[in-house]
């Protein structure tokens, strides 16, 4: 017997050794970080990261997955400690130009990472080509650092890589493509972000890198040393939105396959040596910046296509043999703002006519043969420059176009009609006049689609943006302010950022900085469109909130305190008499801290003390806090149970804040249910809970944050996602393998007992998450195979079967998954005016016809393209709403079969995606079967009061 226990208790022992294990692997790896770097937060203290809550650091499930560390000041290497930290997800270090040296090799051990982020930093030396085994990749930014060398061929293996941003950097050599023993960058299909300017990259462009498989939007290759011609493969890639050739020594002629690229907005070619015709970009019709300066293309006459081009704003063409008269009607184009054709061989008349465009800011034909301008009355464009003409040999000095004209735009944010404010030090004052120490950075905008930078509506608009995404995340910010516009050397759009911290704070947490950082170096924030491709250069920040000083000046704390300390033994003596009854008060509230159901009273309708794992308790004060005192601005929802809120945790997780409501009948069992379910599972397609509080008579749970909202709102429009037939096959697999986990492989059994649309979330990625098991049931007895329950369910969703013998078993969430199937073909709610989904489907469906004849109730969303699998996803939806319980499949069974469908709509199974209801409560007797023509009628809005809650 003894032997046995020892036995048990070893295998009990071992998950719990290897979990503590991993957790003390981790805290090594942040020590070794530690030691090499200066100016770590200060509260990077103990042995327990993630239960101390280090700055800067994300745990899931007490591992380290993600390090945001942007704009700390940090300096020193990167440790190959690094590499120990299996579960790390983001890494982002940029904007700390004291981090210095060679990223180590050691970095390709971090399997599961997705986003590596070293923006803005003073890193040298090769890429190691070990990041290439990295195959969760998703952003990989390395720009504006000082790495030298080739880009690594191994990154071609970064199958999921969807940024590569390699720009400003050191790196030469070729651009690399596969062969039959090396990979190389034409193996990224799926990157849209191609961004490699100002290195010193060389040789040609390999025709190998383009083709009709690659989904590029952005191709940004300026200012390298790259030669030979414009591989006509380019032309394959029509996903593309901005090219930028410009300033390689690029020859031969520009190829006729440009004109396939029908998306391009911006289009940089200038500063080479193309010779031949100058290329036609007839049929480009979203053309918006065109700059070809600078080439030795054939002599030709002002091509008349170009007054095709109606969204053209800028035409940049110097030294590039233009000859003839412009049209006046390239004047018409409606968006157009600058013109600037110097150095070619124009000649004849100017004249822009009276219908010219009212964003017309510059004419620039400086060193033409104009002879000629034609001016009418109210002429408002502001800049014409005919220096260098024969026009103004005769008139020079008398006519303001022959002299030199500078001009200068300036833009600050203006102040929110108050008087700015006085400030001292590094104090900025913000746009609403209060001094505070603000986030200072520069955005580089590298081919935005506007010329015109002293148009205010730019800077307004992208003003608005910021705000409103910075609060969207929750982000503590109070304004922002935009100044010092500029077009540099490298034709880059550039503005100086001033981010300032919220009213009564006079500056930034490390929290706050690392959050605002983060989510502008992983291209979280997009300004609006016509800016085009960026990217964000923080500075350090001068003062933190709660700073206290350097490490010279804790040691010099340390020497007072042990000085003082001294004195204070004295004292201690004459306290003995207090200790023991100050002990005695200090064991009752340790009690209570580390047992936060201490409190809890089973005879309360709560039921017995939760027995959990993992949940973090939060205090009243703490989910007040990150909650914004539960402002209105932060909640996202409301139900039966209560209210949802947005909020924020110290290390910048975005969490979901479920507060129940006072009075609420079933607050106290549909707390306990939920926190002790959730706390035990653990799967991608489950919500996870982070934490709970139970305290001041308050019931809360702590959840991640779901960004994306309910299938319910994607599929009724609400939330302005568009769901194509992949993604909800992806949605469908991703809910079945979350009920899957909670049949199969839950110890014990768990039935949700509450599927519905309203209950599954999507995740930035479009991913599926169960969610909300508040009438959630254990199932105790497996060999039993169900639960004799009091009836509880959504109506439209709840199983027949179930609702008239008040037996539940895992079959039940099955039927309740079959009528969600139905959903998503038909977007339709369950009971709609009376009428039942399942039983429409039924009435309505002929096998003997496409689609089974079903498309006056398909959703019209997804009408008109090809919906491969469609009918066995019906078939499968149907037999999951099987009257007999026993003749549904079961969950593992739905899964194979939605992964069979997926692979016949050409998916892969295995790849991550990126009317009202009410809860039902009644006695059986005297009921119908719930889906009778009389029920629907009852139903669909009539329900009984007392029965039933909204949700």
């Amino acid at each position: 017997m003894g032997s046995r226990f020892h036995v048990s208790l070893l295998v009990i022992s071992i998950p719990i050794l290897l979990v503590a294990a991993q957790t003390n692997q981790d805290f090594v790896a942040l020590k070794s970080l530690k030691d090499v770097w200066d100016n770590t937060p200060p509260n990077w203290i103990g042995s327990d990261p993630c239960g101390s809550g280090w700055e800067g650091v994300r745990c899931t499930n007490f591992r380290v997955t993600a390090i945001t560390l942007a704009s700390m000041g940090l300096t020193g290497t990167l440790s190959g400690d690094i590499g120990s930290l299996s579960e790390l997800r983001t890494l982002d270090l940029s904007y700390n130009t004291g981090l210095t040296g060679p990223i180590p090799a050691s970095i390709g051990n971090l399997k599961k990472l997705t986003n590596l982020i070293l923006v803005g930093s003073g890193f040298s030396s090769p890429i190691p080509g070990t990041i290439g085994s990295l195959q969760q990749l998703v952003i990989l930014s390395l720009n504006s650092n000082s790495f030298s060398g080739p880009i690594p061929p191994q990154l071609g293996n970064l199958s999921n890589l969807y940024w590569l941003d390699l720009a400003d950097n050191k790196l030469s050599g070729a651009i690399p493509v596969s062969d039959a023993t090396t990979p190389g960058l034409d193996m990224l299909t799926k990157a849209k972000h191609f961004h490699f300017g100002k290195n010193q990259l060389s040789g040609e462009i390999p025709s190998q890198l383009f083709s009709s498989k690659m989904t590029l939007i952005h191709v940004l290759f300026e200012n390298n040393s790259l030669s030979g011609s414009i591989p006509s493969t380019l032309g394959l890639v029509q996903t593309l939105e901005v090219l930028r050739l410009d300033r390689n020594s690029l020859t031969g002629p520009v190829p006729s396959t440009l004109n396939n690229l029908v998306n391009v907005n911006e289009l940089f070619l200038s500063n080479n040596q193309l010779t031949g015709s100058l290329p036609n970009l007839t049929g480009m019709s979203v053309l918006n910046y065109v700059d070809m300066s600078n080439n030795t293309f054939d002599e030709s006459d002002f091509p008349p296509w170009f007054s095709a081009l109606q969204s053209l704003t800028t035409l940049v063409m110097e030294n590039t043999g233009l000859q003839g008269q412009i049209p006046v009607s390239f004047f018409t184009l409606p968006q157009l703002q600058t013109l600037l054709l110097r150095n070619n061989q124009l000649t004849g008349t100017l004249d822009v006519g009276s219908s010219y465009s009212d964003q017309l800011q510059l004419i620039d034909l400086q060193n033409n043969i104009i002879v000629d301008f034609k001016q009418k009355k109210g002429f408002k464009i502001k800049l014409i420059r005919l220096a260098g003409n024969p026009i103004c040999q005769e008139i020079e000095g008398t006519s303001p176009y022959c002299g030199l004209q500078e001009t200068n735009s300036t833009y600050p944010t203006p102040e929110s009609n108050c008087i700015p404010a006085t400030c001292i030090g590094y104090q900025l004052s913000s746009p609403n006049c209060r001094c505070a120490y603000a986030y200072v950075g520069t955005l580089y905008f590298r081919a935005p689609s506007f010329s015109d930078l002293g148009n205010s509506t730019i800077y307004t608009s992208l003003t608005d943006s910021l705000m409103e995404f910075f609060h969207s995340h929750l982000l503590p910010v109070d304004s922002v302010s935009l100044s010092n516009p500029t077009r540099n050397t490298d034709n880059y759009f550039v503005l100086r950022l001033e981010v300032f911290p919220p009213a009564g704070q006079d500056a930034f947490n490390r929290t706050g900085i690392s959050g605002i950082g983060f989510v502008l170096s992983n291209q979280t924030f997009k300004p609006p469109h016509k800016f085009g491709p960026f990217s964000f250069i923080g500075g350090p920040y001068p003062n933190f909130e709660g700073s206290t000083g350097t490490h010279k000046s804790s040691s010099t704390a340390i020497i007072i305190g042990s000085a003082v300390g001294g004195s204070v033994l004295v004292l201690l003596a004459l306290l003995a008499g207090i200790y023991a009854f100050r002990q005695k008060r200090r064991a009752e509230t340790a009690d209570k801290q580390n047992n936060p159901f201490a409190s809890w009273d089973p005879n309360k309708n709560s039921g017995d003390v939760p027995q959990l794992r993992g949940a973090k308790p939060f205090s009243f004060e703490e989910l007040k806090k990150y909650t914004n005192n539960f402002s209105e601005t932060n909640d996202i929802g409301t139900g039966g149970y209560g209210k949802v809120y947005r909020g924020i945790l110290p290390n910048g997780q975005l969490v979901a804040v479920k507060r129940a409501q006072t009075g609420s009948l079933q607050g106290g069992p549909e707390f306990k249910t939920e926190i002790e379910l959730l706390s035990r599972v653990h799967h991608k397609n489950v919500v996870s809970l982070v934490g709970f509080c139970f305290e001041h008579g308050e019931q809360m749970l702590v959840y991640e944050y779901i960004p994306n909202g309910t299938l319910k709102e994607s599929l009724s429009g609400k939330s302005g996602i568009k769901l194509d037939w992949m993604r909800r096959l992806r949605i469908a697999l991703g809910t079945a393998r979350g009920l899957q986990y909670l049949h199969e492989l839950a110890n014990p059994p768990i039935i949700h007992r509450d599927i519905k649309s309203n209950n599954i979330l999507l995740d930035d990625r479009l991913n599926a998450k169960v969610a909300d098991f508040g009438l959630s049931k254990l199932l105790g007895d497996p060999e039993k195979g169900h639960v004799t329950t009091q009836v509880k369910g959504t109506m439209g969703y709840m199983d027949p079967e179930y609702y008239m013998t008040q037996q539940l078993t895992e079959k039940s969430d099955v039927y309740s998954y079959g009528v969600v199937m139905l959903e998503l073909v038909t977007a339709r709610q369950p009971i709609d005016k009376g009428k039942y989904i399942v039983r429409e489907v039924r009435q309505k469906m002929d096998r003997t016809k496409v689609g089974y004849n079903l498309q006056e109730i398909i959703d019209p969303a997804i009408l008109g393209i090809t919906l491969g699998g469609l009918e066995k996803f019906v078939d499968l939806a149907l037999r999951c709403v099987e009257e007999a319980g026993a003749e549904r499949p079961t969950m593992g069974e739905v899964v194979k079969e939605i992964e069979s469908i997926m692979q016949i709509a050409g998916l892969n199974p295995n790849a991550d995606s990126a009317s009202t209801s009410a809860s039902y409560e009644g006695a059986i007797k005297g009921f119908d079967h719930p889906y009778s023509d009389e029920s629907l009628f009852v139903y669909s809005g009539a329900f009984l009061p007392a029965k039933v809650e909204p949700q």
